[in-house]
């Protein structure tokens, strides 16, 4: 029977079991007592935060992980300044980025969500005000959500990813999983 596990990945912390490429000991899945045999279907950069679903079952992971099945994921970004919907909307239409246009994004504007604290916490800056968007991609290129609001001028401070596809973090505290 297949196996489908949720994890709440922390900041700082690698997508996969073991780190390689490191002379220095990264933190990595290995350090949450995850069972044998399930892998991360798509990855979360070691800078966000947030849902990463492991699976033994190889056909779902790559429904998950491959851009053609446009799997929606849903993040909620922190950003440096204060954007309006006129500074977000070409993220609606789509932005074209060094590897190409991206596809329209659904993206809106959202009070501070009630997250756990990050460690170590996003810098604050008194003079330099932050707000809160929630982005939904149906592709998952290599920083891409970061590359997009940078591109419009607003930097990411936080990223966590909140959704993806039919699953939620929900109340998944930080550092834990559960089956689905």
């Amino acid at each position: 029977m297949a196996r489908t596990i949720l994890f709440n990945k922390p900041f700082g912390v690698l997508s996969q079991f073991t780190d390689a490429k490191s002379p220095t000991e990264r933190p990595t899945l290995s350090g949450f007592d995850l069972p044998k045999g399930v892998y991360a279907a798509g990855r979360l950069d070691r800078d966000s935060e947030g849902l990463l679903v492991l699976t033994d079952d190889g056909p779902l992971q790559n429904r998950i992980a491959n851009p053609r099945t446009k799997m929606e994921k849903t993040y909620l970004v922190q950003v440096e300044g204060l954007p309006t919907g006129r500074d977000i909307d070409p993220l609606r239409h789509g932005v074209t980025l060094k590897d190409g246009p991206t596809r329209p994004a659904r993206v809106r504007l959202i009070d501070p969500p009630p997250l756990w604290n990050r460690d170590p916490p996003v810098r604050v800056r008194q003079s330099v005000p932050d707000r809160w968007l929630e982005i939904v991609i149906s592709e998952g290129r290599n920083r891409q959500v970061r590359r997009m609001t940078a591109h419009i001028g607003f930097p990411t401070l936080r990223l966590v990813r909140w959704q993806i596809g039919p699953w939620s973090l929900g109340d998944l505290a930080l550092g834990a999983w559960r089956d689905v």
